[in-house]
């Protein structure tokens, strides 16, 4: 058992001081003073750190993404270094551009493998384009009996390098999703990329109009990309879920609404604070094509950019600990149907990351296993140098 003593505790709500007691992969008291007697346990002096729950990152080419620029311009496969570096317990995996050279099974294998290593992962099966490629032959299918396939994406509209799906192959695709879902117990969610183009989330209104869907069966991302996406996305907010991403700021400045921002602009303007999630796109390619198309700049984002964000909602936007964590822990477990993630309750599982007053990483634990003690990272992955 390790014991968790005298932590501020956001669960995400403000707890205020408790001790936290775990015991195989589970929490399973929190309480003012918490004795274990002659049980065997770890005890961490955790007075004047704060806990929150792991973060879940829900948007990360887990097996590499990118290859726009050619095949030396293929990103590497993330490592479990990079995760930890961003307090990040939990990750869903997708494939992204590339469908063509790239494959949803390798994306699987690296979600196993990341478990192995002592993460919790999922992924989305299929990629950018429509017809999606699957593992079974169907979303629906790989949905229901996939383990680790929650929902499909990131499908890519308004975007030049879309294959331009029309309102009945997209109501047809989330159809497949929601019903493998409701099969498997699984969120059956449709994750979108949103591109350039303007009027992004036109599409998802036809299909909505036209269709039984309603909007929640979607989650588009990158949707403060631009300036005009991120207006569209200020009302589209009130009726579905957005997605923010962190990585590719500061790398667009001159394009991207800054993450941290971003969110609390989003509240002001009346989107529920449930509605927001914010993922890394990380291990993706973050290109940059000029008005030919041409292919001008090409970086690749980092997970811990989610860290990064929530603290600056909290030290540069001022937002509460307990709402600037939400869009990284309990809003992502809850609209993917996580439900023994994002939240420090009795019988979740053990996802918990301390964080001094400068709110810097001290210690890590996932799934019950500590992987950060004092800042330095225990558990490495299988190639972590």
């Amino acid at each position: 058992m390790i014991l968790l003593k005298n932590c501020t505790t956001y669960c995400p709500d403000p707890l205020g001081k408790k001790d936290i007691l775990i015991a195989g992969n589970k929490i399973i008291a929190i309480e003012d003073n918490i004795q274990t007697g002659n049980l065997e346990t770890e005890v961490i002096d955790a007075n004047g750190l704060i806990a929150i729950p792991g973060l879940i990152d829900g948007h990360v080419h887990i097996a590499g993404a990118g290859g726009e620029g050619g095949p030396k311009t293929r990103t590497p496969e993330l490592k479990l270094s990079q995760l930890l570096e961003g307090g990040i317990t939990t990750v869903i995996g997708c494939l992204g551009t590339d469908g063509m050279t790239r494959s949803v099974e390798s994306v699987l294998m690296k979600a196993k493998s990341l478990r192995e290593e002592g993460v919790s992962s999922w992924i989305y099966t299929g990629s950018y384009q429509i017809p999606t490629p699957t593992i079974l032959g169907d979303v629906g299918k790989d949905i229901a009996l996939i383990e680790e396939i929650i929902g499909v994406g990131e499908i890519a509209v308004s975007d030049h390098r879309t294959s331009f799906p029309s309102v009945n192959e997209l109501i047809r695709l989330a159809e497949h999703a929601r019903v493998g879902g409701m099969l498997g117990g699984k969120a059956g969610i449709v994750n979108l990329h949103m591109g350039d183009a303007h009027n992004p989330f036109q599409i998802i209104h036809e299909v909505v109009k036209t269709s039984e869907l309603n909007y929640k069966q979607f989650l588009p991302t990158h949707c403060n990309r631009n300036d005009y996406i991120f207006e569209d996305a200020k009302l589209y907010g009130k009726k579905g879920y957005l997605d923010i991403t962190a990585s590719s700021y500061p790398f667009f400045p001159q394009y991207e609404i800054k993450p941290s921002k971003a969110i609390k602009q989003l509240l002001e303007a009346g989107v529920p604070l449930e509605h927001i999630t914010m993922t890394s796109d990380g291990c993706g390619s973050l290109p940059d094509f000029d008005e030919q198309g041409n292919l001008v700049r090409l970086v690749t984002g980092q997970p811990a950019s989610i860290l990064w964000e929530t603290i600056a909602a909290i030290s540069e936007e001022k937002m509460p600990i307990e709402e600037a964590i939400k869009p990284v822990t309990s809003n992502p477990a809850d609209i993917l149907k996580l439900k023994d993630k994002g939240r420090l309750i009795v019988g979740k599982d053990a996802d918990i990351v301390l964080l001094n007053s400068s709110y810097k990483i001290e210690y890590i634990i996932a799934n019950g296993k500590k992987m950060v003690d004092k800042a330095i990272q225990l558990v490495k992955g299988t190639f972590d140098i």
